[in-house]
């Protein structure tokens, strides 16, 4: 008998890539997406599609109540994080209050496992680099709401006993990314800066580092996560291991993408100047045998991007606060 798996946020990246895995070890797949930020045409073939946001508690419940599922994998979110600041009721409302929907029909429904993408935004300014046994500091609402679902996840797991497994990738990319978004995704918007003839657009001098995750080193591993019994009730940092500046990023891109960059630099925004993880308790317990890298997983992604075109940047509608607010969000 196959398993039934909720994939939230299906209709997004790393979610749409996690739901052709699942598929692919014949699960039955249901994806939740309000669209906010997923496309249609990345749901894969064979997955049920639910249009409706997690924050639907009444749709949550239903959903739950319909197909019974044996896991859930809990990958929507809105990850921005330097705009959180400007929207908390929204990022709260989507990252936190509809998290928990999920975990109460989780633990009313008996679901065997929960998997969560968490990020290394709980981690703030932390020792470099960071490991899951560092007492987490984030520094913006992004990653204090999914640092609240860590914990929360940790209770229901206590009091009701719900197994988990929390993962906390950082800066992936790759194919079917949303390269639109002006304001996440660094790789993305250089690429569709370079397809609109653009100079990349870096905040700061660019010296800031970041690590960046090819899709095909993270979404394998969220999907068979449940499968693994050590990996229950475990966090794990995933992604890669080497870190990058900015600047060396943008000359990267431009060198997959055929087309040397100029840069326009504007001003440094508030945000976490380092960023780099150990992934060593995930090789302990997953075992990958390979991993990509920068330069291979760009051209990938650069190939793709290229045969998507330019993607028209849009305005995020419901900013909160204005002060402070970078000009090139406005």
């Amino acid at each position: 008998m196959k398993n039934c798996s909720l994939v939230t946020g299906g209709a997004g990246f790393i979610g749409s890539h996690v739901a052709t895995h699942l598929l692919q070890k014949g699960d039955q797949v249901i994806i939740l997406d309000d669209l906010s930020g997923g496309k249609l045409e990345n749901i894969p073939q064979g997955a049920i599609f639910h249009e409706g946001s997690i924050s639907d508690t009444l749709l949550v419940n239903t959903l739950f109540e319909r197909y019974k599922f044996d896991y859930v994998y809990h990958l929507a979110a809105y990850a921005a994080e330097g705009l959180s600041h400007f929207i908390r009721h929204y990022n709260y409302q989507n990252n936190l209050i509809g998290s928990i929907n999920l975990i109460n029909a989780s633990v009313n429904n008996k679901v065997k496992c929960f998997v969560f993408t968490s990020s290394i935004a709980v981690y703030g300014t932390n020792e470099l680099p960071l490991r899951e046994t560092q007492y987490p500091r984030p520094e913006d609402p992004y990653g204090i709401a999914k640092y609240a679902v860590e914990l929360d996840l940790k209770n229901a797991h206590e009091l009701f006993g719900l197994d988990y497994v929390i993962f906390r990738p950082h800066n992936v990319y790759g194919p079917q990314q949303h390269i639109g978004d002006k304001y996440r995704n660094v790789i993305g918007i250089f690429m569709n800066q370079l397809l609109q003839n653009q100079p990349l657009t870096i905040f700061g001098d660019g010296n800031q580092t970041r690590a960046f995750s090819d899709i095909d080193d993270v979404a394998p591993y969220i999907a068979e996560a449940p499968y693994i019994p050590k990996a229950r009730q475990q966090i794990f940092n995933i992604g890669n291991d080497k870190a990058h500046r900015v600047n060396d990023l943008a000359i990267a891109v431009g060198k997959a993408m055929d087309m040397p960059p100029k840069i326009n630099y504007l001003k440094q925004r508030e945000e976490v100047l380092h960023a780099y993880a150990s992934h060593s308790k995930f090789y302990k317990i997953f075992e990958p045998k390979t991993t990509t890298s920068l330069a291979d997983g760009l051209l990938k992604m650069a190939t793709w991007a290229k045969t998507q075109g330019a993607q028209e940047s849009s305005k995020f509608s419901s900013i909160e606060i204005t002060k402070n607010l970078p000009p090139t969000w406005r």
